[in-house]
């Protein structure tokens, strides 16, 4: 094997995201639900015998030189001693700094490629583990199910979630994380909440029997403790939250922002967004598409 064609990374959003407190090192303790989504990034793999990582990007959507594709391969490299090397396309689909995982996915799917291409025949929680010191999201595309989230990310529980679909927007504007979650207005102290709780808003009565957890009232929900202020220092979010509710549709922010979303009925009709914002229809997932590619 030499070649990976057409791989995908998808985007994932959350459903709530709570920070219930700070580590002394400084890291913030968060609970959310991570739910992957049909919105993806695709790379492409070809196999070096040099030992040197090389990449090209294939969208218009300029990268840094080591972005976490590159950094996750050289990590790769480096904990298993690997003297392959790798040549990476990527058409960068998701837009960044919008809170959709974008990055961290993109690692993940280049560890589980790697892995596979390099015939290295590491486990999931080997690949977790690489993962993590990239960043505290890649586990979860790594584990390749909707997941309870806790700790800094890293903690994560499968859970099973109806097919749903939604509509993410974002606009042209960012919002750095690390300024929002060093903002001394951010609200640190929200009250633990349980997985026994969050599935307890969906009241159907062959909820329980089934295990699967039906959308529609989960997303009353919580809240996102990162939306007040990222749409302070990005109003925009504002604005898509407004333009969603002009449909008729409730929005949250997901992550760090800034790209907003909604849940929407299969055949609704939306309006005309403005021409600068990314508007993009789309929907859960069962499960990552490379969740066979290793093994538990």
């Amino acid at each position: 094997m030499r070649r990976l064609f057409d791989v995908p990374a998808p985007a994932k959003l959350n459903l709530f995201l709570h920070i219930t407190g700070r580590r002394d090192d400084g890291y913030h303790l968060l609970q959310s639900v991570f739910m992957l989504i049909d919105w993806c990034d695709r790379l492409h793999f070809e196999l070096r015998p040099d030992g040197q990582i090389s990449r090209e990007d294939l969208a218009q959507m300029p990268l840094p030189a080591e972005d976490l594709s590159v950094r996750a391969a050289r990590a790769l490299q480096a904990a298993t001693g690997c003297t392959h090397g790798v040549h990476i396309a990527l058409e960068k689909q998701l837009p960044a700094e919008a809170g959709l995982g974008g990055g961290s996915s993109d690692a993940a799917t280049t560890l589980l490629a790697l892995n596979r291409l390099w015939g290295l025949g590491l486990t999931r929680p080997q690949l977790s583990a690489i993962g993590l010191t990239l960043g505290a999201d890649v586990p979860f595309f790594i584990g390749g199910r909707h997941a309870w989230v806790e700790g800094v990310g890293e903690r994560l529980t499968p859970v099973a979630l109806a097919a749903a679909h939604f509509v993410v927007v974002k606009p042209p504007g960012g919002a750095s994380t690390q300024r929002i979650f060093s903002a001394p207005e951010l609200k640190r102290d929200t009250k633990t909440a349980t997985i026994q709780g969050f599935a307890a808003n969906d009241s159907r009565e062959d909820a329980q029997a089934t295990g699967v957890i039906e959308l529609q009232k989960i997303l009353a929900f919580g809240h996102n403790d990162l939306q007040p202020v990222a749409q302070a220092l990005c109003p925009d979010v504002g604005h898509c939250i407004q333009w969603l509710q002009d449909q008729g549709l409730q929005g949250r922010m997901t992550g760090s922002g800034t790209a907003v979303f909604a849940q929407v009925p299969q055949a609704m009709q939306l309006t005309t967004a403005p021409s600068d914002w990314t508007v993009r229809e789309c929907s859960n997932m069962d499960v990552h598409p490379l969740l066979d590619w290793c093994s538990d």
